[in-house]
């Protein structure tokens, strides 16, 4: 701590950085305007759209404005506020589930028991997230596209002189992101064309390698429809995602597979080595207690089996696979996001439902209630690894990180069950089940496209579908192999050298990447969401990667200009942009959503 910071702090209001004070400041804040901001809107969201933005990006924005007197020093707190805001909105989106029992039919608990089977489920899912961040963030260093975002908003809101560095090209960004987020309200054709700006923006993060790859894969998925259709594993007028997020899923899982034996392998050998080698010391902001972690997820799994089994009556049996599947899909969509910032968590649920039933299920509560594990722990926990690679970027403690984002869950376990009843209780049409009466009046404000594919899933458990199991498994083949012959391929001196001798290696290991064999991890991405958003994605990464190989040679035998000294390597006039239309999506998205809320009438009734 310097003593300019605690110069600035005594100046103001502002309490001292590390007091009681500052805490009680920032969780205040979060806890009572920036969380139930983004919470309301992301239930609103996925009841109208069946989608919702996180919120990292925009509490990182407006906790910025909170922290802008404590100088360069106020990003981490902008951080702390941006990870308990966004816990509260992940879970408020989660009141879908309460409608989806609603739908089914089914009698609603208690709020208190809903409250707690929530609470517990967020808290266990924020537990196993972060024993996958030493993987995921610090090994891996996978990019997560809105964490890298937040870390370079957050950098320059709260740095003079990096915010007249960058205001430029994150304004531009952000206005633009707001306008084509705006724009898709009012013309009908830019949703058609699947344009969105956090598309856009994700892509000019991760660079042409990543964003082609999913582009080849929907190509390839729109090729093969028809043949889809022919075996029946798609309807005449379902398309190629329906049964591509389960290829998908499966492709990231068996090259997650291929890397975590490459992980424990090293692991092994680092063991072995640790006796001789003179170990470096961890940076403190680091720095976690891995035994109290195990501890953590520990209590909490024992936690979620009781209330789950005791409280709500689920059988143990579907309890104890779901929560097996939880350390397999936290991991695997931590992989997605950190390559494509696309968190497939309904898939979760989804695939989730038809293991299940692969076990005997038939009942849809049971399956509802069990399949909410993985929802709400790939939600919560996704955001725990996307968080921590904003503050891996920022060097935020992470242990003070985790303590703001669990009193986070426990607020939005709150807020999901109360959002769910309210919004119900205000708007009827919200309790009729859409899927078996698709043409209700006044539903067309409420698509509640995420509880449709829930309650499809669920009804289906009556109907079993084989061949589910079988895109899954023939994903896993997929993703195994490409990853095998890529390691292989990658790690070979020939080829390495070949790659450094100019042009041709380079343009060679370019196609590698991004069509002829694509990280699985990178091309699943083109599973998930339909064709035109892979497009999209990947014009982002395009404009990214030619941007960089023009101002490479234009800087080539030029000496660093004075003004861009000292600034964070990733903070590129395109990653800036680029956050910058994600940052204006999420305001866009925020807008539309309280607009809606305040001509509805539900935000009078809310407050």
């Amino acid at each position: 701590m310097t003593d300019s910071v605690h110069a600035t702090a005594k100046k103001s209001w502002l309490p001292a950085i590390g007091t009681p004070g500052y805490y009680i400041l920032l969780g205040a804040v979060a806890i009572f305007i920036l969380g139930p901001l983004g919470g309301i809107t992301a239930a609103y969201m996925n009841f109208s759209l069946g989608f919702f933005v996180g919120g990292q990006v925009l509490a990182g924005i407006l906790g910025s404005a909170v922290t802008y007197g404590y100088g360069a020093e106020g990003k981490h707190g902008a951080n702390y506020m941006q990870t308990m805001a966004a816990s509260v909105a992940g879970m408020a989106g989660m009141a879908v589930l309460i409608q989806a029992m609603v739908w089914l039919g089914l009698p609603e608990p208690p709020t208190w028991q809903l409250v707690l089977y929530f609470m517990c489920i967020g808290m266990f899912g924020v537990g196993v997230g972060m024993l996958y961040t030493p993987i995921l963030v610090d090994k891996m260093q996978l990019t997560y596209p809105s964490g890298f975002a937040v870390a370079n908003i957050l950098r320059a809101l709260t740095d003079i002189r990096l915010l007249k560095r960058s205001i430029s090209q994150l304004g531009s960004g952000t206005g633009l992101g707001i306008g084509i987020g705006v724009a898709a309200l009012q013309f009908p054709v830019i949703d058609a064309i699947g344009l969105s700006s956090s598309t856009i923006g994700a892509g000019m993060v991760v660079g042409a390698r990543i964003g082609i790859s999913g582009a080849v894969v929907g190509a390839v998925g729109v090729w093969m429809t028809p043949y889809f259709r022919s075996i029946g594993w798609l309807d005449d007028e379902s398309p190629f995602r329906k049964i591509g997020f389960i290829i998908a899923l499966g492709m990231i899982l068996g090259a997650a597979i291929v890397d975590m034996a490459l992980i424990a392998v090293q692991a092994v050998a680092r063991i072995r080595e640790k006796a001789t080698e003179v170990v470096e010391p961890t940076e403190e902001w680091k720095k976690t207690n891995t035994t109290r972690l195990v501890l953590w997820v520990v209590f909490w799994g024992i936690a979620l089996v009781y209330t789950a089994t005791a409280v709500l009556h689920t059988p143990v049996m579907y309890v104890l696979i779901a929560i097996a599947l939880v350390f397999v899909f936290v991991m695997v969509n931590g992989i997605s996001t950190g390559i494509s910032d696309s968190n497939p968590i309904s898939s979760a649920f989804v695939i989730t439902v038809f293991i299940l039933a692969a076990f005997g299920l038939k009942d849809p509560g049971v399956g509802l209630m069990a399949a909410a594990i993985l929802l709400i722990s790939t939600s919560s926990g996704v955001d725990m690894q996307q968080d921590r690679s904003t503050g891996w970027r920022l060097g935020t403690n992470r242990v003070i990180q985790f303590r703001f984002q669990v009193i986070g869950i426990v607020m939005g376990a709150v807020m999901a069950v109360v959002l769910a009843k309210v919004f119900m209780q205000a708007y009827p049409v919200l309790r009729i089940d859409q899927f078996s009466h698709p043409n209700t009046p006044g539903a067309e404000q409420w698509g509640s496209a995420m509880t449709f594919k829930f309650v499809g899933a669920l009804q289906g458990l009556t109907h079993p579908k084989p061949y589910i199991t079988t895109a899954l498994f023939i994903g896993i083949g997929i993703g195994f192999v490409t990853e095998v012959l890529r390691k292989i391929i990658k790690n070979n001196k020939v080829y390495q050298r070949f790659v450094a001798s100019g042009k041709v290696g380079f343009c060679t290991d370019f196609a590698l990447d991004s069509a002829i064999l694509p990280s699985p991890y990178a091309s699943s991405f083109g599973g998930f969401v339909e064709f035109p958003v892979t497009l999209w994605f990947a014009f982002g990464g395009i404009v990214t990667s030619f941007a960089q190989t023009v101002s490479d040679k234009l800087k080539a035998g030029k000496p660093p200009r004075p003004e861009d000294e000292g600034l964070p390597e990733d903070m590129s006039a395109t990653s800036l942009i680029g956050g910058g239309l994600i940052a204006g999506d999420s305001l866009a998205a925020l807008g539309i959503g309280i607009y809606g809320l305040l001509q509805s009438g539900l935000l009078g009734r809310l407050f």
